[in-house]
């Protein structure tokens, strides 16, 4: 094999026949001609300080995001009344909980627009615009007229908004577990990665405080209708301060240095090559088996994700009784002990292996899920938060992955884009719908337990893909160079390479090319 260290006139771009590929990501088979030896410049030494740096700024949008599903989640009831006025008593809940559907159904479109354009202009630049829209449409919501002012035209702007924040989201999860993941080393991307859905459970831990507290004080001062004559604004108005916060923490972020090593290696790349830059279109031809792979995984993970956190508030009060307070205040100590178990999970996976902590998810969800909603219908505050700490076991186990396991399955170039299809597609079609299609299961054949049944449906679904997954942890992202803490660690990994089956430079951006040879690539490829 070559060396990648040439005379000076060359310089480390790649290979220009598009040849590196990882079987992960669908591709093909390295040639000797590019299977280049790896060397200490080109592993990316990241500092620790960057590392959490890069990593509070994503936290921060994710905390905004699940912010806003905390608030309308524990909302829903009260917002039941402020917006269906006039509907026919059946569907009024269902009216409100299709402002999550639709919220979720916009999601792909999102994934669709800003994917791509993340993977075209960088990661940094897209996740602060999708910020800044999912701040403003989130404190909007908190200004629209009601039902009694406007009837039921008021669902319908209530639902624009949603269809606003989905499309922002669409960006905003792929981007940031895009982040993440190429920010964090190898070694330790389960733990690093996790910290990113600590922002989203904790997020939504703090709306249902948030709820929980504006509803205490407000009853306390207007009466038991408080809620419903204005309080209900409160909680949204907060997402404004809150999500200007959050936009000076993601001014702050730098750009990933996967995307910055492998830019101009991309431009050299033939447009059919596997591990070029890609739209929609060519990650579905190149990547479709993996993407299904990934749908499957975030499938398992989302629907007991939402089951816990968005439909939990509203089940609690109409089918078991508690009230609004209640039902907020039931949840927030379990998404708190979930958010702080999300790193230890993330360590183990990065010991044990992303697949193996998968099966413990699917297998936990299929013994656990109705023991706990049984315990639940027996009533009472302590049963409920047992049966809710049992639900939690394996939403944190698949949880914890997410940021880790799925940007980790497509290759550097497509990742944004790639990512954005999968996640959206699967958590508008499986996850953001939970709460709606168990309800109607509910209402459709009176048993309580219907949505156990969904989320098992799926922990099936997401077994029989993590079977078929490749294992991820401690390797290099497809596509990127290898990633350490220190410089010591990126010698070991040079010395090494030959013996460690970790390595695989057909993978990598690191062969080299003279400038003739990047001007006739970028000329045959069209740039």
């Amino acid at each position: 094999m070559p060396s990648s260290h040439e005379p000076s006139a060359r310089t480390d771009f790649g290979s220009v026949t598009g040849g590196p590929t990882n079987t992960a990501a669908g591709a093909s088979v390295a040639t000797e001609a590019n299977d280049p030896r790896l060397e200490v410049d080109h592993v990316l030494v990241v500092d620790k300080k960057n590392v959490r740096t890069a990593i509070g700024g994503t936290v921060v949008g994710n905390f905004m995001e699940w912010f806003d599903f905390g608030i309308y989640g524990y909302l829903t009831v009260t917002m039941t009344a402020v917006f269906t006025e006039g509907m026919p008593e059946q569907f009024k809940l269902l009216a409100t909980l299709f402002g999550f559907a639709v919220s979720f159904l916009v999601r792909p479109l999102g994934g669709i627009v800003l994917g791509p354009l993340g993977d075209k202009f960088g990661r940094q630049k897209v996740l602060f615009f999708t910020m800044a829209m999912m701040a403003l449409s989130t404190a909007l919501i908190g200004a629209l007229p009601t039902s009694q002012d406007i009837g039921l035209w008021a669902i319908v702007l209530l639902y624009l908004l949603k269809m606003v924040q989905g499309f922002s989201t669409g960006g905003e999860y792929a981007g940031a577990t895009t982040y993440v993941a190429e920010f964090s080393p190898d070694k330790r991307r389960g733990y690093f990665a996790a910290w990113l859905d600590v922002g989203s459970y904790f997020g939504f831990a703090v709306g249902a405080s948030t709820v929980a507290i504006t509803s205490f004080f407000v009853e306390n001062a207007w009466g038991p209708t408080g809620m419903v004559d204005g309080g209900w604004r409160i909680p949204f108005f907060l997402a404004l301060p809150l999500g200007i916060i959050a936009i000076i923490f993601r001014l702050r972020i730098p750009e990933t240095p996967a995307f910055d090593s492998a830019e101009e290696y991309h431009e050299t790349l033939e447009k059919d090559d596997p591990m070029a830059r890609h739209g929609i279109l060519g990650i579905l031809r190149h990547h479709w088996k993996v993407v299904l792979i990934a749908m499957a995984l975030v499938a398992a993970t989302q629907s007991a994700g939402y089951m816990l956190t968005s439909y939990m508030p509203p089940y609690l009060e109409k089918t078991v009784g508690l009230n609004s307070t209640g039902s907020a205040v039931a949840t927030v100590p379990v998404l708190v002990v979930l958010s702080i178990s999300l790193p230890f999970i993330g360590i183990l996976s990065d010991r044990i292996g992303r697949r193996a902590v998968y099966l413990i998810a699917v297998g936990t969800t299929l013994v656990l899920m109705v023991p706990a909603f049984w315990i639940m219908q027996q009533g009472g505050f302590w049963n409920v938060q047992i049966a809710l700490f049992l639900v939690a076991i394996p939403v944190a186990c698949y949880v914890s992955l997410g940021a880790s396991a799925l940007p980790a399955l497509f290759p550097t170039a497509s990742r944004f884009g790639a990512m954005a299809l999968a996640f959206n597609l699967s958590v508008s079609l499986f996850g953001g719908t939970t709460g709606f299609f168990s309800q109607a299961l509910i209402e459709m054949t009176g048993n309580n337990y219907m949505p156990a049944f969904y989320v098992m449906f799926f922990a099936v679904l997401g077994g029989i893909a993590a079977f078929k997954m490749d294992e991820t942890a401690q390797r290099p992202l497809v596509g990127s160079m290898p990633t350490v803490e220190t410089k010591e660690e990126a010698r070991e990994l040079v010395a090494t390479q030959d013996e460690n089956p970790l390595i695989d430079t057909s993978t990598m951006p690191i062969m080299t090319v003279t400038p003739e040879e990047l001007e006739k690539a970028k000329a045959a490829a069209g740039k």
